[in-house]
């Protein structure tokens, strides 16, 4: 199954849908995006649908709320904390300051750490 994201507003994902992967092959067998496109539209009556993929192409699969950047061809999550960066090369948000590394010892006892956005640190939770 191939999946496409349905863009709306603000270049946001509001829906993605599966479509069977025999959709997507020309005359010739080879699979093309805008042919999966076109039976969406068909469809549905909405004109915006980009392919989304679960293997790193357009950096991250689509959800909803999720935005399409057409510059980096890439899907981008929504923002979780205001201070995160967006990683441009990934498309994917980073802290500004690094996670440090749990001791075996918090492994093994469940810790984890959480991102305080108040104090901008990682607060560990035991």
């Amino acid at each position: 199954m191939a999946s496409f994201a349905k863009i709306g507003l603000n270049n946001k994902v509001i829906q993605v849908l599966a479509v069977h992967n025999n959709v997507l092959l020309d005359s010739n067998n080879v699979s093309s995006e805008n042919l999966g496109i076109q039976f969406l539209e068909n469809l549905t009556g909405w004109a915006i649908w980009k392919q989304t993929f679960k293997d790193g192409t357009r950096k991250n699969y689509a959800g909803i709320g999720y935005t399409y950047d057409e510059d980096k061809d890439a899907f981008i999550s929504p923002k979780p904390f205001a201070s995160w960066i967006l990683n441009e090369t990934t498309c994917q948000w980073q802290t500004p300051v690094e996670r440090p590394e749990l001791t075996q010892e918090q492994i093994d006892n469940n810790n984890h750490y959480s991102w305080n956005e108040e104090t901008q640190q990682w607060d560990l939770n035991e």
